[in-house]
This record gives structure tokens, C-alpha cells and sequence, in this order.
């Protein structure tokens, strides 16, 4: 499990976006803080912690700084900007001082979701350890440039996106339409019509099983698991 830290002056805020974190599958919430003292104390306590949402606005200092003390203690946390603040100064100060990604508020779940899947994808290349090629450091370095959740043509439901989305992340192995929709209470047909958005939106890949006879059946899987 990839443990985070949320960090939000609005316990309300702090809130929602830990219940957010806790729906994407392979994070937890390790706590909340709501103010720099609180961040840092949490991250001296929770040397496991592997990524930090850090809001910039707190009561007691910025959240840059809080980056900025962390890295002068030696802690190598990772940070996600979640922040209303929008001004390129702040912005470009984020980069320079190590923020992996940066989401402006307001923010709807998918948002946050695109961007906690995307540092997962980029923790499993970085599992691999050893030395990288071109196309290696390419993926590393485009890894956090996942595209965010697109929005949904006319006649689609996000509830039915979000279900048959849950089915295949939830999956061991590649499903069919059928097999979705067993497990979704949807139509097969409304179940390939949402695996076949998924796949050219680039959120799952399409693969082929092979019978004995007849056409190959058609099979999706996460991208981010494929």
C-alpha cells in the first residue's frame, strides 16, 4: 500500500480528499494535518510515508515551505501540489523544488484519481531498479503526464462509467463485456460500449483470446495494470 499524508487548513477539505484517496485502489491514508507544524510533525513521526498532498495555503507557513523543510531534514517524501493556488511564480517554485505534480482546486474525484494512479504506474517502473535506456528514462519522466479523466460523451453515465471503471481496476486478469456486465448488473452492450470509450481514452487496453474456433474474444484490462 502506498501511504499518504493529506495536508489542508480546511478539515472539511482534508476530509474529502482523504475519503478520494481511500477509493483508489492500493492507497492509504495514514493521517491529516492542517497546518505546517502539524505536516512536519507527522512526517518525523511517519518515516514510512511515501507521498505527501500538500495544500499551499496554511495557517502558519506555505506549503512550499513545508517541502522546503522536509528536504533540509532528509526526508525524500513525495508531494503532490493540491492547491488552489494557481499563479505561475508559485507554480514554477513547486517544480523547482521537487513536486511531482500539481492539481488545482477545485477538483472533481477523477482528478485526483489520474494523478494518484499515475505516481503508482511511476513507483512500479522505479521498482525495477538497475540501469535505464532512453525509452526507460521516457516512460520515467512521462509517467505523471497521465491524461486526466476525459469527459464523457453524450449519453453516457458516470455512474455506469464508474461502475464498469471499478470492475476492471478491481480484476485480476483481462474481462470480457460479459464478464463485466456480470459483475456491474449492465447490459453487455452497455458494458462494451464504456470498455470501448475506456480503451480509446487510453484508460484500458483491448487484448485477444484465442479459441479453438471462431472469432477471438475481446478482453480489457487497467492500462495502469496491463
Amino acid at each position: 500500500m502506498i501511504e499518504v499524508l493529506v495536508v489542508d487548513d480546511d478539515t472539511r477539505v482534508a476530509r474529502v480528499n482523504a475519503a478520494y484517496v481511500e477509493k483508489v485502489p492500493g492507497f492509504h491514508v495514514a493521517g491529516e494535518a492542517h497546518n505546517a507544524a502539524e505536516a512536519l510533525r507527522r512526517v518525523e513521526e511517519r518515516p514510512q510515508l511515501d507521498l505527501v498532498l500538500m495544500d499551499h495555503y496554511l495557517p502558519d507557513e506555505t506549503g512550499l515551505a513545508v517541502v522546503q523543510e522536509m528536504r533540509r531534514r532528509g526526508h525524500q517524501t513525495d508531494v503532490i501540489m493540491v492547491t488552489a493556488a494557481r499563479d505561475i511564480t508559485t507554480v514554477q517554485a513547486a517544480m523547482r523544488q521537487g513536486a511531482l505534480q500539481y492539481l488545482v482546486k477545485p477538483f472533481a474525484f477523477a482528478g485526483l484519481r489520474a494523478k494518484l494512479e499515475a505516481y503508482a504506474e511511476l513507483r512500479r517502473t522505479l521498482d525495477g531498479g538497475g540501469e535505464a535506456e532512453q525509452a526507460e528514462v521516457d516512460k520515467i519522466f512521462g509517467a505523471l503526464s497521465a491524461p486526466t479523466e476525459p469527459d464523457l460523451p453524450k449519453g453516457h453515465s458516470p455512474t455506469t462509467a464508474e461502475l464498469v471503471r471499478q470492475a476492471l481496476m478491481n480484476s485480476e486478469g483481462p474481462l470480457s463485456a460479459q464478464e463485466i456486465a456480470e459483475r456491474t448488473g449492465v447490459s453487455r452492450q452497455t458494458a462494451q460500449r464504456y470498455l470501448k470509450l475506456l480503451e480509446r481514452t487510453g484508460r484500458a487496453r483491448l487484448t485477444l483470446k484465442y479459441g479453438d474456433a471462431g472469432r477471438p474474444e475481446h478482453r480489457y484490462v487497467w492500462a495502469t495494470r496491463a
